[in-house]
């Protein structure tokens, strides 16, 4: 089953639970391509091969709202937009710590081993310029809760540029020193594009699992 946020005959957005991957990889596991084009293939009683264009992603641990192209030229435009700036993503984290101010913008120079699969401040000769503001909504204990807006999206970059000011996220295997068993606090909640048609202002909103560590706050996406 697919959480469908919003549909028409260019565009397919849905909630990607956490630990789906958005395409098929070595694991073998069932992914959100295919779904959504079972989804797709079923609803419109489709014969043959169903189109659904990736534009952009998740990473496998994080869930969230994410837009899938319906037909070829949807994809080229969207992707165009996401290319020029024009699509705005919002993320909702839980960090293990608080931040000192209640917000600001982090901007760092990330470089990805390739070899390792993980990200490090780097700087401007080997790195990327990643930027993002943040804004926090509370804090419970040790625990806060952050909305986080992204100028840039590379990879694992929230995970790292907060893990970089001894911010980690909860549940982050990979940047947490000290992890949780528990499923990583991040989510993507709100993302605001044009319509590659019609180009009005399309936004798709979702809220977080009500689990731990979620349930700890009032979270609002928005």
């Amino acid at each position: 089953m697919i959480d469908v946020l919003y549909e028409d005959n260019h565009l397919l957005c849905v909630c990607k639970p956490p630990n789906l991957p958005v395409q098929a990889d070595a694991s073998g596991d069932m992914d959100l391509l295919t779904l959504g084009k079972a989804y797709l293939k079923e609803k419109y009683h489709k014969p043959g091969n169903v189109y659904l264009g990736l534009v952009h992603r998740l990473d496998r641990p994080v869930g969230g709202v994410m837009v899938l192209a319906r037909t070829s030229k949807a994809a080229s435009r969207l992707s165009e937009s996401i290319r020029t700036h024009q699509v705005d993503k919002w993320y909702l984290a839980v960090l293990d710590g608080i931040p000192a101010e209640a917000s600001g913008t982090l901007t760092d120079y990330l470089e990805k081993d390739h070899d390792t699969n993980t990200v490090r401040i780097s700087d401007a000769a080997h790195g990327k310029r990643s930027s993002l503001s943040y804004e926090l909504l509370a804090s419970h204990g040790p625990r806060s809760l952050v909305r986080i807006h992204l100028e840039t999206g590379r990879s694992h970059q929230i995970r790292v540029q907060f893990a970089s000011r001894g911010l980690p996220l909860v549940g982050d295997q990979r940047y947490n020193p000290h992890p949780e068993r528990m499923q990583i606090a991040l989510f993507a909640c709100r993302l605001s594009f044009p319509h590659p048609v019609t180009k009005e202002i399309v936004t798709v909103e979702a809220e977080p699992p009500v689990s731990a560590p979620w349930n700890e706050f009032e979270v609002r996406s928005s």
